[in-house]
Order: structure tokens, then C-alpha cells, then sequence
């Protein structure tokens, strides 16, 4: 029964040592204007902080108004974890979208957006109405890369630790 519980940890810690640079993709941490917000006033600029350090040469931030328009922001300047672009013009009020691409520790790219809207109750200016296509809010809503990798090891994990446990019950509850 020892070997066979030590077996099956000895195969649990493969797996999750295995799946060590899989945990080097960056993510989002942190996003300001914050990720599905209302702001009141127009951003002067957008600031996103990741997990891990960007590498600036691979580090783009893209601003869009809600017709799908991009707005036109400096180029995006890197300090470690965070990438921030300044937004030259003041934004009406309307529904943006930050679109952004970077590549993580690993070489892998991870990219993913996000909305916010601007109801700024003192502008004057005209506000940017959508274009006529379907859902641009649900378009906007994108992933950033997908199901995280260390919840699918975790399951994978408990998969076979519960597999495990049940060859121990069966073979303990047969020789009795």
C-alpha cells in the first residue's frame, strides 16, 4: 500500500513539474480604466499591469472607439509588468475597447481585450455610437488566452489522485 501511494505521488509531482513552464504565460493583473467600468472622465491614458515583465519590443496596446475606430494614443512605453499608452485626444463620451498582445516568458503570445465606457455627464461632444454590427459588446469581451492552464492541472491532478485512491480501495476491500 506505501508503494503504491508513493507511486501514485511520484506521478502526481511529474505532472506538475511537468506543467511548470505551461504557468509562464502572462496575464492581465490589473487594468486602468478598470475592465468592464464606467469612468465619468475621459482616461488620459491606459495602463496595463501583467503577471511577468513585458518585453517592449513585443508589447501592443490598441485603443477602439465603438464604431470600431482606432483612436489614435502614443506607443505603448514598458516599465517591468506594466505597458502604458497615452491617449492624445480627449475621448466622448461612448464605449472603448483595449486590445492588447504580448509575449510572455515563454515565447508565447497572449492577447485579449477588454470594454469600458466613458459617461462623462459635463462633455459637450458628440457621443460615438457603435456600428452596425452584431453585439459589439460580446466582440469585445475576449479571453485572454484561455482556460488557465494550472486549473486544468489541478484537475488533471485530482483525476488521478481520486483514480488512485479507488485502485487502493478495491485492492484493500479484495483481500479482505
Amino acid at each position: 500500500m506505501r508503494r503504491t501511494f508513493g507511486a501514485a505521488l511520484a506521478v502526481l509531482i511529474v505532472l506538475l513539474v511537468a506543467a511548470g513552464p505551461a504557468w509562464a504565460h502572462n496575464s492581465l493583473r490589473a487594468a486602468t480604466p478598470v475592465q468592464q467600468s464606467t469612468v465619468t472622465s475621459a482616461p488620459t491614458e491606459i495602463v496595463l499591469e501583467f503577471m511577468s515583465r513585458l518585453d517592449p519590443t513585443f508589447t501592443t496596446i490598441v485603443l477602439t472607439d465603438a464604431a470600431k475606430r482606432k483612436v489614435v494614443t502614443g506607443e505603448p512605453v514598458v516599465a517591468g509588468a506594466k505597458g502604458t499608452v497615452q491617449v492624445t485626444d480627449t475621448l466622448p463620451n461612448g464605449t472603448y475597447t483595449v486590445a492588447y498582445r504580448v509575449v510572455s516568458a515563454d515565447g508565447h503570445p497572449v492577447q485579449g481585450s477588454y470594454p469600458f465606457t466613458v459617461a462623462d455627464p459635463t462633455s459637450s461632444a458628440a457621443p460615438v455610437v457603435e456600428a452596425a454590427t452584431p453585439s459589439a459588446a460580446a466582440a469585445a469581451a475576449q479571453p485572454d488566452g484561455g482556460p488557465n492552464v494550472g486549473v486544468l492541472v489541478a484537475g488533471v491532478a485530482l483525476v488521478v489522485l481520486v483514480a488512485v485512491a479507488a485502485v487502493l480501495w478495491w485492492r484493500r476491500a479484495a483481500r479482505r
